[in-house]
């Protein structure tokens, strides 16, 4: 048991090496990219006089703060297992995807009251509004393209990686490539002649931000409550254990999400007439069975019991609702 693992583990160093590389390559992209089109769209929101451009500075400056953020828990994520906490600190990397959608919902209602705010002024004729210049314009629509390369990057980036936090700025990129978009269509209509356009557009960018931000923090919330093992999963392990020699049934199933890796715990039953040491011996080769066919599969933990008769009839959802009733791991 002992060397399979060892095994395994040894194998994740370098893995886990090119792993954290690609994680800090789309942090540091997204950070300076962000950083740069914060202060154009910002300062040309203001001063070319578009709430929508103006909005879009607000998002990226938002951004800038979470990638800060994220670039601290990946490194923090990094750090080897300890005495606290022997699996790791990957973790981590999901409180940060949580963070990362606080940050994004809170941004998005503070730029959709904004807008609100200025339609009324607009509407109430207590401001007048000539349009936005052309460079607003233009400064949106190379955003779009700017987007358009980071969404496509930063989620090959994330699917390699499956790391939360990467995953999450890629869907943050994908919005900021649609509200850039809706921010570029109310500022030439704005110019057109119907300035109330613009700030409306800068509302539509919020909802849409706001829609990013419920759907990483649902995901983060899901990964963070160990929503685990499917029933995919479950069955998949139910078929890989039938192979082994001498495990008769699955009892019982249990996982663990650890950032990309997974803890599974697994009750067989094998004949009860057989020695402690034979028993092990299955149970050694059940684990190697599921550590050569899952992968990101941490540990694994089997235990033993003599087969129950009944047992040979119960379908995965019935081990699945034992397993849940008898959840003490």
């Amino acid at each position: 048991m002992q060397s399979i693992l060892s095994f395994i583990i040894n194998m994740n160093p370098m893995e886990q090496i090119e792993r954290n590389k690609k994680s800090y390559l789309a942090v540091n992209i997204g950070l300076g990219t962000n950083i740069l089109l914060a202060a154009v769209k910002t300062a040309v929101g203001i001063i070319g006089g578009s709430p929508a451009l103006l909005a879009e500075g607000v998002n990226s400056t938002s951004d800038v703060a979470y990638y800060v953020v994220a670039m601290v828990f990946v490194r923090l994520a990094n750090k080897p297992a300890d005495d606290d906490h022997p699996y790791g600190h990957q973790q981590l990397e999901n409180i940060a995807s949580l963070v990362v959608g606080s940050f994004i919902v809170t941004t998005a209602v503070a730029i959709f009251w904004d807008a609100l705010d200025k339609i009324w002024d607009l509407l109430s004729n207590e401001t007048i509004s000539q349009g936005a210049s052309q460079l607003a314009l233009w400064v949106a629509l190379a955003t779009i393209l700017v987007k358009i390369i980071l969404f496509f990057y930063t989620r090959t980036l994330g699917r390699q990686t499956k790391n939360p936090i990467v995953e999450a700025m890629a869907f943050d990129h994908g919005n900021d490539l649609i509200s850039a978009a809706a921010a570029s269509i109310g500022i030439y209509l704005g110019q057109q002649g119907h300035p109330w356009i613009d700030p409306l557009a800068g509302a539509v960018v919020s909802i849409l931000i706001l829609r990013t931000g419920i759907h990483i923090l649902r995901e983060s919330s899901f990964e963070l409550m160990n929503a685990v093992p499917s029933k995919e999963l479950a069955a998949t392990i139910q078929e890989l254990v039938k192979t082994v020699p001498g495990v008769e049934q699955l009892h019982e199933v249990h996982a663990h999400r650890f950032g990309p890796n997974s803890i599974v715990n697994i009750t067989i039953g094998i004949d009860g007439g057989l020695s402690v040491v034979e028993g092990d011996k299955i149970a050694s080769d059940a684990e190697a069975a599921l550590y050569e066919a899952i992968p990101n599969l941490r540990k694994v933990h089997v235990h033993y019991h003599p087969a129950l008769v009944d047992w040979n009839i119960r379908t995965i959802d019935d081990i699945l609702a034992t397993s849940r009733k008898h959840s003490h791991y």
